[in-house]
């Protein structure tokens, strides 16, 4: 199911994350205890606004198989982030987001054949990704009912 869908400008997600967490606490009435999300949305002050809502974040710093990306010793959340995704638990939880995350935007893709948005704007374009997300959910509900 898909709970958050904010549209950005911005082709990377900085700035996005705590807002993303907002809104899946209004839509669902709890805060998600786990977050695991690309490099798009690592930055320093979206790890420390992750660790106040006391949400256990696995945000990738860098591009996996890439060099080990080195950061500013005055980045302590940074800091914490990298020793966690270098822990086993780190490792597993983050490699669940290929299949959790990346799946709804596949099924969008391929399944129901949304490949390009109709409007400009991005208020118009939220508009259609927030139909899109939930013509998915509503799609994924079906499927999950008994029969009549």
């Amino acid at each position: 199911m898909v709970v958050s869908a904010i549209g950005s400008a911005n082709t990377h997600d900085h700035g996005k994350l705590n807002e993303i967490l907002d809104q899946v606490k209004a839509t669902t009435g709890e805060m998600p205890r786990t977050a695991c999300v690309d490099p798009g949305y690592a930055s320093e002050e979206e790890l420390v606004g992750l660790e106040a809502r006391g949400v256990t974040g696995c945000v990738a710093l860098g591009r996996e198989g890439r060099r080990e990306i080195r950061r500013n010793p005055k980045q302590p959340a940074s800091a914490r982030m990298a020793k966690r995704l270098m822990e086993e638990d780190g490792k597993r939880i983050y490699a669940d987001r290929k299949w959790l995350a990346e799946a709804p935007i596949g099924w969008i893709k391929l399944a129901m054949g949304f490949r390009q948005f109709s409007f400009r704007g991005l208020q118009k374009v939220q508009h259609e990704w927030t139909l899109a997300c939930l013509a998915l959910n509503l799609r994924r509900m079906r499927g999950r009912t008994a029969p009549s």
